[in-house]
């Protein structure tokens, strides 16, 4: 199969391309540099230089493929419907990457008891209004295999170009910074969170039999910030203990938007479909499993 994924450098987009080829797939990945085009050459990637932007290079590359991965960004609607429009009557494969943060809710660091699955209603949060619209338009395309995939808190090693997500390592960072985990608030705000391995195996899953208009929550386990941290703190050899931040200095660290919709919000649910549609069933370690023994300790020991 001929695949073409937009985020191929990424941490999603690289992983699977990684899994894709090694399953004796074509990949097709855009870039936006000769140097990030030289490094997906090095991975077997066939690299085409454009950016999300570029509607004729998104058209051509969607119609001479099997099958679109969009990986890139999950807000970014000129380029999903580039790809629509592209793919448009063709029966193909079109799987679009979500978020779980469509039912996050700014907390503070707070606990919220709401948690939510495929057939959940929901209210988006302003911010999120626009990738709900978009996660809709995508479902409703005729003519196509249009599917969504909304990862919760990704965790693990990745296996392209970018290896690392984006919140454990930001909080292994900081704590080294401080010499402390820090939380937002009580840190009592829950996500649930799903390995980058058995992400992969869910994207292959749906990219072999999900049926069109489908869409599916991936998560594994759920997991609240403190415990995340206290983890983070034993790792790091700081014995487990954390300390509170206001949500000002985790905007100072990491920008309003993250701090406020991810770092101190609660996103939890329930990937009930995909076991149930798919056969999906994760299988590698756990978040904190990875934190104290697995890939973050591994890479903490070769720093010391």
């Amino acid at each position: 199969m001929k695949v073409f994924i937009t985020g191929a450098t990424g941490y999603i987009g690289g992983s699977l391309a990684h899994r894709l080829l090694a399953e004796g797939h074509q990949v097709t990945g855009l870039v936006r540099s000769e140097a990030r085009a030289e490094q997906a050459r090095a991975r077997g990637i066939a690299p085409l230089l454009g950016t999300l932007d570029d509607g004729e290079v998104l058209a051509g590359a969607a119609r001479a493929a099997d099958a679109v991965i969009d990986a890139a960004s999950a807000d970014h609607p000129a380029s999903a419907g580039t790809l629509l429009t592209a793919l448009e009557g063709s029966g193909k494969v079109f799987l679009r990457t979500s978020g779980t943060s469509i039912v996050g809710t700014r907390a503070g660091g707070e606990r919220v008891e709401d948690v939510f699955d495929e057939d959940t209603p929901f209210t988006p949060s302003p911010v999120r209004v626009g990738r709900v619209a978009l996660d809709r338009k995508v479902r409703a395309a005729g003519d196509l295999r249009a599917v969504v995939i909304a990862p919760s808190l990704i965790y693990g090693r990745g296996h392209g170009v970018n290896p690392d997500s984006i919140q454990v390592p930001w909080l292994i960072a900081l704590a080294r910074k401080q010499g402390v985990p820090k939380h937002i608030g009580p840190g009592a705000n829950l996500w649930s969170n799903v390995h980058i391995d058995d992400l992969v195996d869910l994207y292959l899953l749906a990219l072999d039999k999900a049926p069109a208009g489908a869409f599916y929550f991936a998560e594994n386990g759920e997991n609240d910030m403190r415990e995340v941290c206290a983890a983070i703190g034993r790792m790091l050899g700081q014995d487990g203990r954390t300390e509170s931040m206001t949500l000002a200095e985790a905007a100072a660290e990491w920008g309003e938007g993250p701090a406020h919709d991810t770092m101190g919000s609660n996103s939890r649910v329930r990937g009930r479909r995909a076991r149930a549609e798919l056969g999906w069933a994760p299988r590698a370690p756990s978040l904190l499993e990875e934190i104290e023994r697995g890939c973050y300790a591994d890479a903490a020991s070769r720093r010391t």
